[in-house]
């Protein structure tokens, strides 16, 4: 079975975006990720911040990177849905890491929050029917 026939053959609520709509949402969402990612990675090399504003960015990006795999390839939904908890998490963790350095960085992480807090239920919500 095509990943996307399971993904719709899944138990979801009503109010789950189409396949598409997320797929916008992200490519919104990744330019803003890469600008501060990459602008917090950087300050770090050059040691204008400590590695540990860096480390909740590096545990975000790569739990971000592994759930698509952990979901659509390996179709584990309890293990994505730990994964996009840690995504949520690391967020938040993030924020506070960066604030003092640079809140504009925090900030800039709103939508990509307001988008994974949305994506979080849904996956619980998947998680408890499936």
């Amino acid at each position: 079975m095509e990943w996307i026939e399971w993904y719709h053959s899944l138990a979801k609520p009503n109010w789950t975006p189409a396949p598409a709509t997320i797929g916008l949402i992200w490519r919104i969402l990744y330019p803003i990720i890469a600008v501060t990612f990459g602008f917090v990675f950087f300050q770090t090399i050059r040691k204008n911040v400590p590695w540990s504003v860096a480390v909740p960015f590096v545990v975000n990006l790569a739990a971000n990177l592994i759930f698509t795999p952990l979901f659509f390839g390996l179709r584990s939904i309890p293990l994505a849905t730990v994964d996009i908890i840690i995504v949520w998490l690391t967020i938040l963790w993030m924020c506070v890491a960066v604030w003092k350095y640079y809140y504009w960085v925090a900030l800039a992480q709103v939508p990509y929050f307001t988008w994974v807090s949305i994506a979080t239920v849904l996956q619980l919500s998947i998680f408890w029917t499936n």
